[in-house]
């Protein structure tokens, strides 16, 4: 469901309206929020900012968040790094909060050092100065398989068997085993693990996720998003199968105790034990890969912003408000039933029948011209299938895109709301990065960009965010972006290179006017 095209809220609620482009109608008890020049995109001005460091010399920060410490009183940073280490910053300096590097499968050991395995979601529980309660999401050490495809796959829309394969032989026939964890921060001691929440096994080593766990404010649950397994053009069509806990973002009643320490290691939601079952509803499927998802407070809704990163055109932001997450013991049943659970307000966000706004395609060069591609659909019945029942993005951004004002993108790999008003250009918007513009060679930058949620639902564009920070000769990989509990400051991880091997090349930077 989109936004209607006007919002009424009771006068004596009235603050700092903070999405821009809105004009205010009062009447005696109520105030209209109305978009300016509705019909047409809202201008998104030219903003320019400022990088300040803030860590340096540190190792892939794959996640970023404030938090205050029992006993505190001020929030901390916390970063999270892809190897397994997870700092916070006191007074100026780094500090280690955990350790986990042994808990990690080796990573790097093939693709020429790159990897997208590791530590990947780090999440405080809502109550944590209380309860000391946060929560990981990492690649388990001593886990590694094969991998569940002996080659590269490459659809064939010409060859319906390449199209239609079986994730085979999953006990054995898997790539690792991604496990989700609760901790607890003890009153003496340091943090400790409490129990394993899921086990998951995946078919190849990408697309995990990443900044994968984020609480929700509306429901209290954890938010988990998993990723459609890999590979490319996910060849099993996980994200788009009901029982597949691949492909999906999922929400986890922590609350809800299972008295289960070690839950099995599963692909499917029905090989669950039922009492973990039941603390598990999916609020969305069709996903490719999802750097995170963050919750913008409107007055008393939240928007909920997610990122899906693209195959080979496009990379998209999606936003929506209204959603009824199914709960996983439904969907079992109606599996069991052989019927179709009640999907009204579910999200869609078609993959892999649908790139962003373009049906999934296959990208060749053209004989006669090596300037110019072909695009053959990938899936074409499935993208017709979820043509009308997907989610559209809020706004896409190119792998190819000549526009002077524009940028050619790699893949997507933050997305945050942004509700300060330190930088005023900004306030009400959700800000993206991009790893690395294909147009920054030969030094590689990373791309920020930022967009505004339109209170019709309508599609939005979206502007580059200039910064005047110089690299130098170094390489600049923008590889996650982070917020403040408020979300009143932005926080930018920078790598300099794509091997996860390559080590403490990483500076953590806040967004400044």
């Amino acid at each position: 469901m989109n936004l209607p095209s006007y919002f009424i809220f009771r006068q004596e609620i009235l603050d700092d309206i903070p999405l821009p482009n809105l004009v205010l109608i009062a009447s005696s008890n109520h105030i209209l929020i109305k978009e300016k020049n509705e019909g047409v995109q809202s201008q998104l001005i030219k903003v320019k900012v400022g990088l300040r460091p803030i860590a340096s010399k540190i190792n892939l920060p794959t996640v970023l968040k404030t938090v205050i410490l029992p006993g505190d009183s001020k929030e901390r940073l916390f970063i999270a790094t892809q190897v397994g280490e997870i700092f916070y910053i006191r007074n100026s300096s780094l500090r280690t909060f955990l350790d986990i590097r042994h808990r990690i499968l080796k990573l790097g050991a093939s693709g020429g050092g790159y990897d997208e395995r590791g530590l990947l979601g780090l999440a405080f529980h809502p109550e944590f100065y209380y309860n000391g309660l946060f929560y990981l999401h990492y690649s388990a050490a001593g886990a590694q398989g094969p991998g569940a495809l002996s080659e590269s796959y490459n659809p064939d829309p010409c060859d319906p068997g390449t199209l239609n394969l079986k994730w085979m032989n999953r006990e054995t026939q898997y790539d690792h085993i991604d496990t989700i964890e609760e901790w607890i921060l003890q009153s003496s001691g340091g943090p400790q693990k409490r129990r394993t929440l899921l086990n998951l096994r995946r078919p190849f080593s990408n697309h995990n996720g990443v900044n994968s766990l984020n609480f929700s404010p509306e429901t209290g649950k954890l938010v988990l998003t998993t990723g459609d397994g890999g590979s490319g053009y996910d060849p099993f069509n996980l994200s788009q199968d009901d029982l597949e806990i691949a492909g999906k973002i999922i929400e986890i009643d922590v609350d809800k105790n299972t008295y289960i320490m070690n839950p099995p290691i599963v692909t499917r939601f029905n090989e669950l034990p039922a009492a973990i079952q039941e603390t598990l509803t999916v609020m969305a499927k069709g996903v490719r890969n999802i750097p995170g998802i963050s919750f913008q407070q409107f007055y008393n809704q939240y928007i909920k912003y997610a990122g899906n990163v693209g195959q080979d055109l496009v990379e998209s932001i999606y936003s929506f408000v209204h959603y009824k997450p199914i709960p996983v013991t439904q969907l079992i049943q109606a599996s069991v039933m052989n019927s179709e659970p009640d999907k009204e307000g579910f999200i869609n966000f078609g993959w892999r029948g649908w790139e962003g706004d373009f049906p999934a395609s296959i990208i060749r060069d053209c004989t006669n011209n090596q300037n110019l591609d072909e695009k053959t659909m990938a899936y074409y019945n499935e993208a017709a299938a979820l043509s009308a029942s997907r989610l559209q993005p809020l706004t896409n951004y190119f792998h190819k895109d000549h526009r002077p004002d524009k940028f050619e993108g790699t893949a997507l790999t933050g997305v945050q709301a942004y509700m300060g008003k330190g930088i005023p250009a900004l306030t009400g918007s959700v800000v993206f990065t991009d790893l690395a513009r294909k147009d920054s060679q030969p030094q590689v930058r990373g791309a920020l960009a930022y967009t505004i949620m339109r209170p019709n639902g309508k599609q939005n564009d979206f502007s580059v965010i200039q910064t005047d920070y110089d690299f130098g000769s170094q390489s600049a990989y923008y590889v996650n972006l982070g917020t403040n509990l408020k979300q009143t400051r932005l926080y930018l991880g920078v790598y300099g290179s794509m091997k996860v091997t390559d080590l403490n090349q990483g500076t953590v930077f806040e967004i400044v006017p």
